[in-house]
C-alpha cells in the first residue's frame, strides 16, 4: 500500500482498490455455470501436467461449437486423459468424452434445484465482495481521519473527502449488485 499524503491520493487509492474488487467479482461470476457453455467454466480447473498444475487453456485450444458443448483440443495428445481426469474431479458436474485427440464437454441443462444453489452461491460471492468494498472504505476513511489529526488537511477537506468516498463506495457496490442481478437472471432463465 502506498503512502497517502492527501485526500486526492486517498480517493485515488480507494477507487483503484474498489475497481479491483469489482473486477475480481466479475471473474468469479464468469466461473458460475449458466445453462450455456462458456470456456470460463473451466478457468479454475488445474491439470497435473508433468507434475505442474496448469490451467486447461495453457494445454490446448478451447472452443464452444454450440451452446451446450465445450471442445478442448490439446496440443499434446497425451494430455487428453489428464484433462479428462481434472474436469471429472473438479466437482463441476461435467462428464467429458474423448476420441483420443479432442475432449468434448457436454453442458447439461440445469435443474431447478441446481439453479437455486447457484443463486445462493452468487449471493455469497456478492456479499464477500460487498464486504471487501466496505473494508476498503474503512481503511481509506481511517487514513483521511489520520491526515486531519496530523493537521495535514483541514476539517472541511476531511468532510469533502469522506463524502466523495461514500459516493464512490455506493457506486462500486451498485456495480457488483448489478453484475450479480444480471448473472442471477441468466442462471434462472430456462432455455
Amino acid at each position: 500500500m502506498t503512502t497517502i499524503a492527501n485526500t486526492k491520493d486517498a480517493l485515488a487509492q480507494a477507487k483503484a482498490r474498489m475497481e479491483k474488487a469489482v473486477e475480481d467479482f466479475r471473474k468469479d461470476l464468469a466461473a458460475v455455470r449458466t445453462g450455456r457453455a462458456n470456456t470460463a467454466l473451466l478457468d479454475n480447473v488445474r491439470v497435473d501436467y508433468h507434475g505442474t498444475p496448469m490451467p486447461i487453456n495453457q494445454l490446448g485450444t478451447m472452443s464452444v461449437p454450440d451452446p451446450s458443448m465445450i471442445m478442448i483440443s490439446p496440443w499434446d495428445p497425451t494430455a487428453v486423459p489428464l484433462i479428462d481426469k481434472a474436469i471429472r474431479t473438479a466437482d463441476l458436474g461435467l462428464n467429458p468424452t474423448s476420441d483420443g485427440k479432442v475432449l468434448r464437454v457436454p453442458i447439461p441443462a440445469l435443474t431447478e434445484e441446481r439453479r437455486k444453489d447457484l443463486v445462493k452461491m452468487i449471493h455469497k460471492v456478492l456479499e464477500n465482495h460487498r464486504t471487501a468494498v466496505r473494508n476498503i472504505r474503512r481503511d481509506i476513511k481511517e487514513h483521511v481521519e489520520k491526515l486531519e489529526k496530523e493537521k495535514k488537511i483541514s476539517e472541511d477537506d476531511k468532510k469533502r473527502a469522506l463524502d466523495e468516498l461514500e459516493k464512490l463506495t455506493h457506486a462500486e457496490t451498485k456495480k457488483v449488485e448489478d453484475l450479480s442481478a444480471t448473472k442471477e437472471k441468466e442462471v434462472l432463465e430456462i432455455k
